[in-house]
């Protein structure tokens, strides 16, 4: 019971911020404000939804980071995969040589300015292939998947595939990824959220905007909202009517842009959860 009543309050702890966002983006912003909404809304309103969806931008937006998201994140499995085996193999001579390299990358890099421009060498700004191809490689998901290839994967397993002919392209293929399903779930998530949240690469790199992702467009949208918000101070049924709503776009924005992403994690929370095991013992 002790453990239940602690667990169910961490709960609320996490879960309560999330479910006060949800609340306030359909409730009167000046009882927000004062404190008065807790529990559930007061003063129910949908103007944030409908400003936020009436904008012609948003349908924009959500287009270009699905598309950025899904191709991202193939394209991010399809190098990270591979060569997480390869490293993971110890009769590969180089791949302490190669695992410095990767991970010497994480600690020093060109920095912004020598990094723009290389890209824009590439041809790659004001392109889509911006959000896909240059960071097709995350170290740190790298090593995770690495780990679990040298852990959860017997070197009696590739000797008996091995001695049935089995190259290692066939291994690959045939028997490490159906058995890593739980690290490519994993690693598949947090190159999926980092895809989704993405807005710098926007930011810097692309200038037409009907190639902007969400993150940029709910990022105008916040800063018109926010000079609509200030005319409050002016007086009038103008300052009133921005006094009222402008805190019901700003919370409707959170969650047009987390939705999605929540919605997605129920699918593989099985995987997700085998996926925080890698690299603990076994009995």
């Amino acid at each position: 019971m002790v453990i239940f009543i602690l667990c169910a309050f961490v709960f609320l702890i996490v879960a309560y911020p999330l479910y006060f966002v949800i609340i306030a983006s359909v409730s009167d912003s000046t009882l927000v404000s004062t404190g008065q909404v807790t529990l559930y809304p007061k003063g129910f309103s949908l103007f944030g939804y409908k400003e936020i969806f009436n904008d012609s931008r948003i349908w924009v937006g959500y287009k270009n980071t699905i598309i950025y998201t899904v191709l991202g994140t193939a394209v991010n499995l399809l190098f990270t995969l591979p060569a997480a085996y390869v490293l993971s193999r110890p009769e590969f001579k180089a791949r302490r040589a190669l695992m410095f390299i990767f991970v010497f990358t994480m600690f020093f890099n060109g920095g912004l300015i020598p990094t723009y421009l290389l890209i824009k060498e590439l041809g790659l700004t004001n392109s889509m292939w911006v959000f896909i191809l240059p960071f097709s490689v995350n170290v740190f998901n790298l090593i995770i998947t690495r780990t679990f290839f040298e852990t959860s994967l017997p070197k009696e397993l590739f000797e008996a595939a091995q001695m049935d002919g089995c190259s290692h392209f066939q291994f690959f293929g045939k028997i490490a990824l159906p058995l890593s399903k739980a690290v490519i779930s994993v690693v598949g998530l947090y190159y999926l959220v980092g895809h989704w949240n993405d807005f710098f690469t926007g930011l810097i790199y692309i200038r037409d905007y009907s190639l902007q992702p969400l993150q940029i467009v709910l990022r105008d949208i916040l800063l018109a909202n926010q000079v609509f918000a200030e005319g409050a101070g002016s007086g009038g049924a103008a300052g009133g009517y921005a006094q009222k709503y402008a805190d019901q776009i700003k919370y409707g924005v959170i969650i047009v842009s987390t939705l999605p992403i929540l919605l997605v994690y129920p699918f593989i929370q099985k995987y997700f959860e085998k996926g925080v095991m890698i690299g603990s013992v076994k009995g």
